[in-house]
C-alpha cells in the first residue's frame, strides 16, 4: 500500500474507491424492484365487467347524475319505495321507475 499524500479533500482520498455490495444492498435492490413491478400491477386497470362494455367512465358518470336527478324528483313526490324496469325499444334503452306499493 503505498503512502498516502497529505492536504487531500475527502473528495480527493475517495476519488477511484468502490463499495462493494453487501447482501444488505442486495435485498434493498430485490426490494424495490419487486415494489416496482407490484405498483405497475396495481396501477392497470381492470378490463370491464360485460355487462359495462361499451360504458366510458364519462358515460358512466352522466348515467349516474341522470339516475341522481330522476331519483331526487320521484323523493319530492313523495314517492320513496320503486324499483327501475327496463325496456329495450329497438335501438333505445328506456328506463322507468316502477313503484312499490306500500304495506
Amino acid at each position: 500500500m503505498g503512502k498516502i499524500p497529505k492536504g487531500l479533500t475527502d473528495k480527493d482520498m475517495f476519488q477511484n474507491y468502490v463499495e462493494e455490495e453487501t447482501l444488505e444492498d442486495t435485498f434493498i435492490k430485490a426490494e424495490k424492484i419487486a415494489d416496482k413491478k407490484h405498483r405497475e400491477r396495481a396501477a392497470v386497470e381492470p378490463p370491464a365487467e360485460l355487462s359495462r362494455a361499451g360504458f366510458t367512465p364519462a358515460l358512466t358518470e352522466d348515467l349516474g347524475k341522470a339516475l341522481m336527478v330522476l331519483k331526487m324528483e320521484l323523493f319530492r313526490e313523495g314517492v320513496q319505495h320503486y324499483t327501475f324496469k327496463i325496456k329495450r325499444d329497438g335501438e333505445s334503452i328506456v328506463l322507468t321507475p316502477k313503484y312499490k306499493k306500500e304495506n
